[in-house]
């Protein structure tokens, strides 16, 4: 092992170190003593000739998930630290996050390991501190961040490459480095073995850190991180004269589910849960894990790109279910496929596509139309920088290569991370693939290759990669980024993660994600222009990060998946207008933001309904829930959240606020203002759904606490008869009830 003479690099000596070790660690097999061996006696020596690193983080800097800055001789001495340095666009950064939740679990922070991230960006766009949040969040990140956006630590400790991972000692003295993903054994070795040696010295320190996890405040749409939208019909010139009823899938990330809606922005199906997962089964008990791409095969289909699972998911709109048609959960790192199902390991799908095609033989055929089309799924690989298919029939693909229906196997990309296009499709290079759109018409797909800032395309006559626009004719240059309208390699973009193509204006259209617009090119020309879109007050619409977009059947509507803006929107390619598209949950959803499912949470009715008139020019009805506690030791917790929220019948009731906690300082009970839809005679009877009120209260009794979650469901009936009025102008109604609230059970009165 090199010692670090006066003036030699640090990073040098211990990347040197470092994977000699790992070499060592290698040829010592699944020998556990062996190992354990090699890394104390590593130890030792490190221990011994470490000096502390002098780099320290610079005052000022913005951070994530704690309340207040942390220092390397301060905050994090006596912890076993392990740096994070990574960038949010870096899909190999993404890929060590659950490691390092693994770890966290391993080893709490009191028991002696501090993880923190210390983010360096490579775009522009990633130096921006709200941007760094919604990553934060996005990917659930639990440990401290920091946002070193003048990149001083990794000038400093002259950092490589991402992602790197540098090892400290509780004096901030250098023990090992990891460069790349894959090393999960070695990193649990080193910090368990650093842990129990410095722990045997009396240097690890048992405090914790100031940890309060961020958020980025409001979410809208009752949607997270929205990544990719397809729609179930093709664009086309008879789609403006069709009555087929289109669908689109939306893949709701943040969620970790999968949205059916219709044009309206009715949501049709919620296929998945809150929490991430990942199972198969009907559409409450299935679950995903931060899913991006999907794609329509006819209109019963969904193909999922199931991103954080490593998996391709389908979802059976009929049968309303979902499978796993390829991987199983865990990241593999095969560049060239042939499996089948659970059998064959992916490694971070981004996005899929459904391609027909007649089999690619020789055979002759008068009439072509005859010929019958086999459909082929293809999957930009992001993991790997490569792009894939699932032959989902029987299939004779490029060179007349027969594939069985069913199996998985790369067709394009080396596996190398470059720009790089040519006539041999295995010999191209991608760099992290994240999204697709096919012409039919040219048999091609388009692909948004993110971290060249490049719009590519494929044939799919014979594979053959040429560039669109974006990147550099430098097929290692992958830094070529801008914000700059043009042909060819002289437009330059920054990260373009989504892409759609219309056949009926010959464009593609993109979403310029870093850059935070929406950008087309002309594929006749391979010119590059922004496009801008006024919303109806004349201001011209600001997106951040749209991440996924998709045309409709007329060509006409563009939809948007406005990522970091929790947002979907459409687009008016005719009049360049735009407008939210707001989701109209058939199926409560604010109760999803509250208790998973109502079928676990205890439901109340009162004896009677609502009455209301049919006929009335106005409404009101004003309810008002009094919280009472027959227990006398029983009390709302002092300090604690009293979480509600409201699910009215239809958007055409309203109410100033649908959530809120109630105030304890101003008594025990909450007073709602709701205005019923305005005068329709013709309805009479029941409302289709009741008035819903959802409580998560939190409660004492003597030295006990616990929650309570219940939801009260209020039927409301329209009757002029009930009423006693048959034509009024305006009709007022008022209910009060009484909720007792005890440990062993929740009851609803009705004075």
């Amino acid at each position: 092992m090199s010692s670090s003479p006066e003036g030699q690099d640090m990073m040098e000596v211990l990347a040197c170190n470092s994977n000699q070790l790992a070499d060592d660690l290698l040829a010592a097999g699944t020998n556990a003593g062996k190992r354990q061996k090699l890394v104390l006696d590593y130890l030792k020596v490190a221990d011994r000739d470490g000096k502390s690193v002098t780099a320290e983080f610079p005052d000022g800097l913005d951070w994530f998930n704690v309340t207040e800055s942390l220092t390397l001789q301060g905050s994090l001495r006596g912890k076993v630290v392990v740096l994070d340095f990574f960038t949010y666009c870096c899909i190999n950064c993404m890929h060590i996050l659950p490691n390092l939740k693994r770890l966290e679990h391993m080893y709490p922070i009191e028991e002696g390991l501090a993880v923190v991230g210390v983010h360096s960006a490579k775009f522009k766009n990633e130096k921006d501190s709200n941007n760094i949040r919604a990553a934060v969040e996005r990917y659930e990140i639990s440990h401290p961040v920091v946002n070193d956006n003048v990149s001083a630590m990794w000038r400093k400790l002259r950092v490589q490459c991402w992602p790197t991972l540098m090892i400290l000692g509780p004096r901030a003295n250098p023990l090992f480095v990891i460069m790349g993903e894959g090393n999960f054994e070695d990193l649990k070795l080193y910090v368990g073995s650093a842990i129990r040696f410095y722990k045997e010295k009396g240097e690890i320190q048992r405090h914790s850190l100031p940890l309060n996890l961020s958020g980025t405040g409001t979410i809208a749409s009752n949607m997270k991180f929205p990544g990719k939208i397809a729609c179930s019909v093709p664009t086309t010139d008879a789609g403006k004269g069709s009555n087929e009823e289109q669908l689109f899938a939306v893949s709701d990330s943040g969620n970790h589910r999968i949205l059916i809606i219709d044009s309206a922005g009715t949501v049709l199906h919620k296929i998945g849960g809150k929490q991430s997962g990942f199972l198969d089964g009907n559409f409450s008990k299935a679950r995903f894990n931060a899913p991006q791409g999907v794609a329509f095969q006819g209109s019963d289909v969904v193909f999922v790109a199931d991103n954080e699972n490593h998996a391709v998911r389908k979802i059976d709109l009929k049968t309303q279910s979902v499978s796993t048609i390829a991987g199983n959960g865990t990241q593999g790192n095969d560049r060239t496929g042939g499996k089948s199902g659970r059998d064959q390991l992916l490694s971070s799908p981004w996005d899929v596509a459904v391609y027909s095609t007649r089999d690619l033989d020789m055979s002759f055929h008068a009439d072509e139309a005859s010929v019958p089309s086999k459909d082929v799924l293809l999957i930009a690989m992001a993991g790997i920088h490569q792009i894939w298919a699932i032959f989902l029939e029987d299939t004779i693909w490029w060179k007349f290569k027969k594939y069985t229906a069913g199996t998985c196997w790369a067709i394009a990309g080396s596996g190398h991370e470059q720009n790089r296009n040519t006539s041999y499709p295995h010999s191209a290079a991608f760099a992290q693939p994240s999204g697709l759109a096919i012409n039919r018409v040219a048999k091609e797909v388009y692909l948004a290759d993110s971290e060249s800032s490049a719009i590519r395309k494929i044939s799919l006559a014979d594979g053959k990669v040429m560039a669109v626009a974006g990147g550099d004719r430098n097929p290692l240059d992958l830094f070529a980024f801008g914000d700059v309208d043009g042909k060819q390699y002289a437009a330059k973009f920054q990260h373009p993660l989504g892409v759609a193509y219309n056949p009926l204006d010959g464009c593609v259209y993109f979403a310029d994600t870093y850059n935070h617009k929406i950008k087309k090119i002309d594929v006749s020309t391979n010119c590059a222009t922004t496009c801008e879109f006024r919303e109806s007050n004349g201001s011209v619409r600001r997106f951040n990060e749209p991440a996924g977009l998709c045309l409709d059947r007329t060509g006409q509507l563009l939809y948007i998946a406005d990522t970091n803006n929790h947002e979907l929107l459409v687009a008016n390619l005719a009049d360049c207008s735009i407008r939210p598209l707001k989701l109209n949950f058939r199926v409560p959803e604010e109760l999803d933001s509250v208790g998973e499912n109502r079928r676990s949470c205890t439901t109340l009715k009162p004896t009677r309904p609502i009455k209301m008139h049919p006929g009335a020019g106005q409404s009101s009805l004003r309810l008002t829930f009094n919280l009472t506690f027959p227990g006398r030791t029983t009390k709302l917790t002092d300090g604690a959240p009293q979480q509600w929220s409201l699910e009215l019948p239809s958007t055409e009731w309203g109410c100033e606020c649908t959530k809120g906690t109630i105030d304890t300082t101003a008594g025990q009970s909450l007073q709602l203002l709701i205005a019923p839809p305005a005068n329709d005679a013709s309805m009479n009877g029941n409302d289709p759904s009741p008035i819903a009120l959802n409580f998560k209260l939190n409660l004492c009794e003597g030295d006990i606490c616990f929650p309570k979650e219940f939801t009260v469901l209020l039927e409301v009936q329209y009757s002029a008869k009930e009423v006693g009025h048959t034509n009024v102008e305006r009709y007022d109604a008022q209910e009060t009830y009484e909720v007792q609230l005890s440990r062993e059970k929740v009851s609803l009165q009705q004075p």
